[in-house]
């Protein structure tokens, strides 16, 4: 009788679990489908705008089809003289990876981030049992893959795409999410920290879009796309004879992956993971001197990851950059091309220019997580301990951002030498100075957006999150959105985005940079003062 009872107050618990797990996810969720609707909006209705006639259409699928440069980006194309063949490539391809992403931290967040934030233990302490709260986070992982699938179909039906087509592209896309999901919860349980494996699995997604990568650039090794979900998504192939059988691959990975996840869940503590923790290893004091020094000591393996993978997706980009020739483009459509969010990319350099803007994104977006990971140092209550020490809170937090901007710059070298060097192995004439003057430039915006992310944190700590990454995607997609629709300049130009150079294919702004970096150093002052007054905010 008592099993009965506790059976039915679990499973009277569980609609509870789920919607505790929705509002977990609800802004990443929010902000992702927003992303996912403008961009499959705004490529097919552009391209059908700028591409009117056949002719057109054929000479962009001749000119650019077969580059190396862009399938590396983008995927494999099949039928990109027609609206719907180019979305499945350009939309397909783009929001693969973004899907790849979203879904896994939203794994590790829905499960190795209750765990260190208490709330998992306070779950299970009531008659709930993890079988309960499996059944929750598989519904919120589930629903967040809808409400992309939505948004993207939304979107690609808006910009003209018909909606069964649209829907099954979508569908394309969404598979991707439960695989990394489940690449996520599993990191989450070989893991004795969220940050650990958030570069567990950050290193295994890297690994798979890698795969995905040297099967449409290299031949021969097509056979790599059955190794990856985002192959998958490919090999599903919509609007170019779709075998739909294929969905059965991430089926199957899913059910495998989170099979594997639960049964070392059902055989560990809460709270500890496959790997050997660092608490129990033999007590190491170094970096332990200064705030800056524990920020660089926690922060280091996300540091040493980011570094690496930025650094091998640059030298690789730069290695196939030869492959982009402005043979056969006129100066029409080089024009019109830039407005599909390409830029100048049928040259070389123009290229180049291209792969550092987008690496300047991730430069941005890289910021913004270290100003998060203070966050989290807040909402854990370990950051109470540290100020009870002799350390105030205004060096706390400077240390964090100096950490941030040293790290930024860290990067910026490692995308720009290894692109210099693969350019050369290449074949392509790029001198070392330009290559760290274009890795240069990433600087600036990025300081713009660490101090926004500083600014919102103090400010608004349980909302930092969604605002920094928030301002981050509207900026970037109104570059795209604003060209487009034929926004006016002074509209155009409220996006940061819009005052870069193109380098190395363009001067660098020097004024511009000055802006930005003024407007970044007022923002972080201010950070600090509001840091100062304000109280800390547990989760």
């Amino acid at each position: 009788m008592v099993t009965t009872t506790a059976g039915k107050t679990a499973r009277s618990a569980e609609p509870a679990l789920i919607r505790r797990r929705l509002l977990d996810a609800r802004m990443m969720t929010a902000v992702t489908a927003y992303v996912f609707a403008i961009y499959s909006y705004i490529q097919p209705s552009g391209y059908s705008s700028i591409y009117k006639t056949t002719a057109e259409r054929l000479a962009f699928a001749n000119s650019f089809g077969n580059s190396k440069g862009l399938r590396l980006l983008y995927g494999l194309p099949y039928d990109v003289a027609t609206v719907p063949g180019y979305a499945a490539w350009r939309v397909g391809g783009v929001l693969a990876i973004g899907a790849a992403i979203y879904g896994l931290l939203v794994g590790v967040r829905l499960t190795r981030g209750e765990e260190d934030s208490g709330r998992l233990e306070l779950v299970l302490a009531a008659p709930v049992g993890r079988a309960s709260v499996g059944v929750a986070t598989l519904a919120a992982l589930g629903t967040g893959a809808v409400v992309l699938w939505v948004a993207e179909l939304a979107g690609l039906a808006a910009g003209g795409v018909s909606v069964g087509g649209a829907a099954y592209l979508a569908l394309a896309t969404a598979t991707v999410v439960p695989v990394c999901a489940a690449v996520g919860a599993l990191a989450g349980q070989l893991a004795p920290s969220r940050g650990l494996a958030l570069q567990l699995g950050g290193g295994t997604v890297a690994v798979l879009f890698l795969l995905r990568a040297l099967a449409d650039t290299v031949g021969g090794l097509g056979w790599l796309r059955w190794l990856t979900p985002l192959g998958w998504a490919e090999l599903l192939r919509p609007f170019a004879g779709a075998q739909p059988a294929v969905l059965l691959v991430p089926i199957a990975a899913t059910a495998l992956l989170l099979a594997l996840a639960g049964r070392i869940a059902a055989g560990r503590d809460i709270g500890a993971g496959l790997l050997r923790e660092r608490d129990r290893s033999e007590p190491r004091l170094r970096l332990l001197g200064s705030p800056f020094g524990l920020a660089l000591r926690n922060q280091r393996g996300a540091l040493i990851a980011w570094t690496g993978t930025l650094a091998a997706f640059s030298y690789l980009l730069g290695t196939i950059s030869k492959s982009v020739s402005p043979a056969d483009v006129t100066k029409s459509v080089q024009r019109e091309i830039a407005k599909l969010g390409t830029g100048s990319i049928t040259t070389p350099t123009g290229y180049l220019s291209f792969l550092f803007s987008l690496l300047g994104v991730f430069v941005c977006v890289f910021v913004c997580t270290q100003i998060g990971a203070a966050r989290q140092e807040e909402a854990s209550q370990r950051l109470e301990t540290v100020l009870a020490a002799p350390a105030g809170r205004r060096r706390w937090l400077a240390g964090r951002i100096a950490l941030a901007l040293l790290a930024a710059g860290a990067l910026a070298l490692a995308c720009g030498v290894p692109a210099w060097a693969g350019a050369r192995t290449g074949g392509v004439h790029l001198g070392l100075g330009r290559s760290l003057e274009a890795g240069a430039n990433m600087l600036p915006i990025t300081a713009l957006f660490l101090g926004i992310a500083a600014l919102a944190y103090a400010a608004a700590p349980r909302w930092s999150g969604p605002i920094s990454y928030g301002v981050l995607a509207l900026s970037y997609l109104w570059e795209l959105v604003g060209a487009l629709t034929g926004a006016p300049r002074w509209l155009l130009d409220v996006t940061p985005f819009a005052h870069i150079g193109l380098v190395p294919n363009e001067p660098f702004r020097v004024i511009a940079a000055l802006i930005m970096v003024a407007i970044a150093v007022v923002a972080g002052a201010v950070a600090l003062e509001l840091f100062r007054r304000r109280d800390l905010v547990g989760e």
